[in-house]
């Protein structure tokens, strides 16, 4: 029973647009209305109604460490004890930075801001004012937050809901941006012999992880890095998900690529509002006050949110990174296993602590391929799993994540309760 969920969503339907404060939470895609989540410890969560749940959410990625880890609640309290904010500089922001580009060999320096989202939106801004060019290239099922331009064919919430595009954006902001196949090497080459001399940057998801998980084929970020290179283009890569979830570092480091700026959120804050993003120092050096390209935020580096990101960092640094890719693994075996045993057509792309299954008899290699997955079998498959006491993300276009924290009995558990929905 989730009675108490129930009367929550009712009352904040006449006081928060659709009764959420982030679309893909209203559980529309899948036909129900949205949990009210009272705390959360370890691998499990626990609903207003004191339903528990294994949580394959967490959080939408940052937390690799579980639910409420003790050492990073002490750093909340020690933090929050010396004041909330400050409005100048303090000295854990010099720590971070160094503990942030040391591990991204590509990185000379970084600035914190306070989202994903304000991340890549400023990163836009410096790569247009650094090149003097204005055209983006994206890549189709990629979401880079809601910036304007980069609602253009987004993945995440855009594509859960369905929404081709979104009202309120200028026509300008759509011609700024080129969205192409993910994947698709020749795509790029032809956009960039037709738009060559205005191409300020390609960005892109390393790993996609909003049209669900989607991989990178075969050298195709290292044919990235060279045409960009050629054409005096940025790459940028968006790695809100992939920093710190692949390995200390990120998919730059995972694949030994050299991007020349990087986006940071989620995992760098360890649960806390946080984003960042770096790269080359003459690159970085062209933003304000240090150059003429402004950027400014009243809350980045905040004390609290930066302490707890330094603690984050320190704990990984000290993690087996093959554990978690491991338990990843041996679930999604388990699941492959099951849906085969029952006919069930599945494909699970995963990497690392990510994984998503696709629901559909055809490997998922873009963003077309990745909407072919049967919305249907998605949607029964979640109400099954949720009625088992299994959280993922209520959207067929979003990545499931583990942590430190899942033990094998969740694993056991949760292939368990994947099986039982099969067989329905």
């Amino acid at each position: 029973m989730r009675k108490r969920s129930a009367e929550l969503y009712q009352k904040a339907l006449s006081l928060i647009p659709g009764g959420v404060n982030s679309p893909v939470r209203a559980f529309k895609s899948v036909g129900m209305e949205p949990l009210y989540i009272d705390h959360g410890k370890g691998s499990k969560i626990y609903d207003v109604d004191g339903n528990e749940y294994i949580d394959y959410v967490g959080s939408f990625g940052p937390l690799i460490l579980g639910h409420a880890p003790a050492e990073i609640i002490e750093t909340i309290k020690e933090y929050a004890e010396k004041g909330l904010s400050f409005g100048a500089c303090h000295a854990q922001e010099v720590t971070f930075a160094s503990l942030i580009t040391k591990a991204f060999p590509s990185l000379n320096k970084v600035r914190l801001v306070n989202s994903g989202t304000e991340a890549v939106m400023s990163t836009l801004r410096l790569a247009r004012g650094y090149t003097g060019k204005d055209i983006i290239i994206k890549f189709d099922g990629c979401y880079h937050g809601h910036a304007d331009s980069m609602l253009v064919a987004a993945g995440s919430g855009v594509a859960t809901l369905g929404i081709p595009g979104t009202p309120g954006i200028p026509q300008a902001h759509a011609h700024t941006t080129l969205s192409l196949p993910y994947n698709n090497i020749e795509a790029v080459k032809k956009a960039i012999a037709e738009h060559k001399n205005n191409i300020a940057a390609v960005i892109v998801e390393p790993i996609a992880g909003n049209m669900g998980v989607v991989l990178p084929q075969e050298n195709f970020l290292q044919e990235l890095r060279s045409i960009t290179a050629e054409n005096k283009i940025l790459l940028i890569f968006d790695e809100v998900i992939t920093g710190f979830r692949l390995c200390y570092g990120g998919a730059a480091t995972y694949f030994g690529s050299s991007p020349d700026i990087i986006c940071l959120g989620k995992i760098i804050g360890g649960g806390m509002p946080i984003g960042a993003f770096g790269g080359k120092k003459e690159i970085m050096d062209c933003i304000a006050p240090e150059g003429n390209i402004y950027q400014a935020g009243t809350l980045s580096g905040n004390p609290i949110a930066v302490a707890v990101g330094i603690k984050t960092l320190e704990l990984l640094q000290n993690k087996d990174y093959r554990i978690i890719e491991q338990n990843t693994l041996y679930l999604t075996k388990e699941i492959e296993k099951r849906a085969h045993k029952k006919n069930v057509p599945i494909r699970i792309n995963s990497i690392g602590s990510l994984f998503t299954v696709f629901y559909s008899h055809y490997p998922v290699y873009d963003y077309i391929t990745a909407k072919e997955s049967n919305p249907e079998h998605f949607k029964r498959t979640f109400k099954r799993l949720l009625d088992s006491g299994i959280f993922i993300p209520p959207s067929q276009f979003e990545a499931s994540f583990l942590s430190f924290a899942h033990d094998q009995s969740d694993l056991e558990k949760t292939a368990a309760a994947y099986d039982h929905s099969f067989s329905e």
